[in-house]
């Protein structure tokens, strides 16, 4: 982030907070990773105006947790409603900031009133532990308080949504916080949405490197739900300590598919080509690893290579491109470490891996790998962009020994013939695995990761769970004192 003349980009964006659009004290310029560019500039929330937002969303609190849980869901779908409405402009911002093509910003956009309008449906149970003459026991799901949910930049808006949405139905009050990367969407949203709740139950801020310690480590804030790198992830949790917040952490994973004999090479082929490319490869689920069976290897690899000699890279905003740029420079200039460390080391690449300079733009080729050691960066490392592995293998337990042999278990995959797949699926040590399919993440579906790709759920009503504490209640029905 740089400071500029504020004539040079637009400054319209505004902080919500209490309610209303705050201009910014200072700004930061937000850059499209397709040309380098300047497309906006985004306030950079300062430490008083955090506290602003704290204070609002405290305040307003108590009235919203005790306002009908009707009324609540009623509000949350109408905030799915308004973003529906301006879907087109919505998503051609986010293509700007964000660098994904047109058709996959509306459908980033668009998982926002999905959400929005499932979550909207979900009411907390309410269990009943004894109900007899003697008392009645039952435990109530009850709103946490102030929730800080921190999306990040590979999908702005589905990510901020899947959290917002329940936090708000639960009854809590939220502070949202994109990524510095990508700010213009969500805070165009919130001058969209600024008089559908009271004052104060959602406030956006936008800010750069403090803004993120500053909110874990307030005071005023008692959930952190964040999405990001796993080594962000144990600041937040450090930081959040000292209050003991409570969290959830959807963190990285370097997921693994295995491919077995017996598929359908094309139609395999293709599926997978979309489960580690899309989004330019920028998934937190993406097929990171692929182990491919010896018997099915070459015609598999032949084919993905076909693929990805098909896609088109470039400029998300022009028509026909098939994959962006990566979306900032620091991810782009890593995945030039990986691709430079792999040629170092002699491995071998059957696409790409040549990255052109002096053109602007963050851009990385589809660029796949024929079986490097298994202890390369490559393999060991999450790449987080459009650079994929296959790796041979003749016996299957050695293939899910090392699926499994990484520190992080976000996702997974297994392609074959189904019982035998979905017999395998059960070895993974990941929280969720997709047999013969990838990437179908549903509200009525909880989603998270196991041992550092995180903990806590998203979707469903375990995720809805995740913003409410029990509130377990005793009643006697004998006369007090008796």
């Amino acid at each position: 982030m740089s400071e500029t003349n504020p004539m040079q980009a637009d400054t319209s964006f505004e902080l919500l907070i209490d309610g209303a659009g705050v201009a910014g004290e200072r700004h930061f310029d937000v850059i499209n990773p397709a040309t380098e560019e300047v497309v906006g500039r985004a306030p950079d929330c300062t430490r008083s105006q955090l506290d602003a937002a704290v204070a609002a969303a405290r305040k307003a609190f108590s009235d919203w947790k005790a306002t009908p849980i009707g009324e609540r869901q009623a509000k949350v779908a109408a905030i799915g409603d308004m973003i529906a409405a301006h879907i087109d402009d919505l998503s051609r911002l986010l293509t700007s900031e964000q660098g994904k093509p047109v058709a996959r910003a509306v459908e980033d956009v668009g998982a926002a009133p999905y959400f929005c309008g499932l979550s909207s449906k979900l009411t907390p149970p309410v269990d009943i532990h004894e109900d007899s003459a003697e008392r009645l026991s039952a435990t109530y799901r009850v709103p946490i308080g102030v929730v800080c949910a921190i999306s990040p930049w590979n999908f702005p808006i589905a990510d901020s949504f899947w959290k917002v949405a329940p936090a708000l139905v639960a009854g809590n009050t939220v502070l949202l916080k994109p990524s510095p990367f990508t700010p213009l969407t969500t805070l165009r949203i919130g001058a969209l949405i600024r008089d559908i709740l009271p004052p104060g139950v959602l406030n956006i801020l936008s800010g750069g490197d403090d803004l993120g310690p500053w909110m874990t480590s307030h005071p005023g804030i008692d959930k952190v739900a964040f999405t990001g790198s796993t080594a962000t992830g144990r600041r937040v949790m450090q930081s959040a300590a000292q209050t003991l917040k409570r969290l959830t952490l959807e963190l990285g994973g370097n997921d693994a598919a295995i491919v077995l004999p017996g598929i359908d090479v094309k139609a395999t082929a293709e599926k997978l080509f979309g489960a580690a490319f899309g989004n330019t490869g920028q998934v937190c689920f993406a097929a990171k690893r692929v182990y491919v069976h010896d018997d099915v290897y070459e015609p598999f690899a032949n084919a993905l290579v076909e693929l990805g000699k098909q896609a088109k890279v470039g400029d998300g905003s022009k028509q026909g491109t098939d994959f962006g740029p990566v979306q900032n420079r620091q991810q782009f200039e890593r995945l030039k470490g990986l691709i430079a460390d792999s040629h170092a080391n002699g491995h071998n690449f059957l696409l790409g891996g040549d990255i052109k300079t002096g053109n602007k733009g963050y851009f990385i080729p589809i660029t796949i790998l024929d079986n490097p050691p298994e202890d390369s960066r490559i393999v060991q490392e999450e790449q987080f962009g459009p650079i994929l592995p296959l790796l041979r293998f003749d016996d299957v337990d050695v293939a899910i020994d090392k699926a499994n042999a990484v520190e992080v278990g976000l996702g997974g995959s297994v392609w074959g013939p189904p019982e035998q797949a979905e017999a395998i699926a059960h070895r993974l040590d990941t929280g969720m695995v997709w047999v013969n399919e990838y990437g179908s993440v549903a509200p009525s579906q909880p989603f998270g990761g196991r041992k550092q790709s995180g903990f806590g759920v998203a979707n469903g009503m375990s995720g809805l769970l995740e913003f409410t504490q029990p509130h377990t209640i005793v009643t006697s029905r004998q006369a007090a004192g008796a």
